[in-house]
């Protein structure tokens, strides 16, 4: 998979756990200390991002980071 695939795969993660916990990109950005343009660009694959984001999502969601980059059980 090309980086701009895993990217746009990786923000289709974010955004189905974001929408599963009934944040907005705003409530994300808050628990993350991020702006929510920026969540929405990572979301969007537009935005790569560095370990120390990713491990702040998956603070904010309290699930180990790995679990952010797994497909959520779907094939």
């Amino acid at each position: 998979m090309k980086v701009v695939g895993q990217q746009r795969a990786f923000g289709r993660r974010i955004r189905e756990l974001r929408q599963a916990r009934g944040w907005t990109q705003e409530e994300l950005g808050h628990r993350t200390r991020r702006h929510w343009t920026y969540i929405g660009g990572i979301e969007r694959g537009e935005r790569n991002p560095t370990l120390k984001v990713i491990a702040d999502l998956a603070a904010a969601f309290d699930v180990p980071v790995a679990h952010l980059f797994s497909n959520g059980g779907k094939p």
